[in-house]
């Protein structure tokens, strides 16, 4: 993982460090720009990033450039597809988006954080929020969504490859809860909430424990690779999972044992299974 690059203490020799650094990320780049999403991008982010770093004769707090942005996140995406986190650099990085590797520390203080941002930008917008009109539905509509992204797009390796990175790197691990968990988590609650609305669950189901089961199973496999994640898997988790909402429920043993369960309501026939 590549080291920080300490901040200096003179904000305008700061600024000069950034514009030479820039101008030998462009001379990097102009030479070994490579087909794919961060080249495409490489020439606007060379210029806006000139523009950030140096010009404007000393002048501070400019707005970070889009155009850098992208180029940067989309080559970071191409690299960690094609070589992996631990693999790629930020010197491979800054060449392939036409940038300086001052204009990528400025933004992100490690190769981790950076990785981390790549990934959320591809991955969410294949998370969709389904909507079936049954928490059977929603449930395998979403696990489908999760396991069609980590199974047939890149975003399978660059998944395990953060999740390892994280196990030894406490800013990355907390950016990950922050980032990626929390807001999918966030997201899929609503599906439980609108079951309790329609009467499909209790409102005492413990929301939490039901998305670690949902996630944990895939994640297990994906990580471990020991069975594939099928089409069948996804239905057989769903159906387990709803299947144990119900039977805790209604078996009058357990209610006795868990004074915070409603007693005598039987959600058996509550749990839709329709939907495929």
């Amino acid at each position: 993982m590549s080291g920080d690059i300490p901040a200096s203490d003179n904000p305008a020799a700061g600024a000069k460090v950034a514009a030479a650094a820039e101008a030998g990320g462009g001379a990097e780049a102009g030479g070994g720009a490579e087909a794919g999403a961060g080249a495409k991008a490489a020439a606007g982010a060379k210029a806006a990033a000139g523009a950030e770093a140096g010009g404007g004769g000393g002048q501070r707090g400019r707005p970070r450039s889009p155009e850098a942005d992208r180029a940067i996140l989309a080559a970071t995406v191409d690299l960690l597809a094609s070589r992996g986190l631990a693999a790629m650099s930020i010197e491979e990085i800054a060449a392939r988006a036409g940038v300086g590797k001052a204009t990528i520390y400025r933004r992100w203080p490690s190769k981790g954080l950076l990785a981390l941002d790549a990934f959320v930008t591809s991955f969410r917008e294949r998370q969709p929020l389904p909507d079936t009109g049954t928490l059977r539905g929603d449930l395998i509509a979403t696990l489908t969504a999760w396991v069609r992204a980590v199974t047939r797009t890149s975003m399978g390796p660059m998944l395990t490859g953060l999740i390892a990175e994280a196990q030894h790197d406490p800013s990355l691990r907390a950016a990950w809860r922050e980032r990626v968990l929390e807001p999918l988590r966030s997201q899929n609650r609503i599906m439980l909430d609108r079951a309790i609305t329609r009467g499909e669950i209790p409102a005492t189901v413990d929301r939490e424990v039901v998305l670690d089961l949902f996630f944990g199973a895939a994640q297990h496999r994906l990580l471990l690779g020991h069975l594939p994640l099928t089409d069948e898997f996804i239905r057989e988790v769903v159906d387990v999972i709803l299947d144990g909402i119900v039977a805790r429920l209604a078996a009058p043993a357990r209610r006795c044992t868990r004074p915070d369960k409603p007693a005598g309501i039987d959600f058996r026939s509550s749990v839709s299974r329709s939907g495929n």
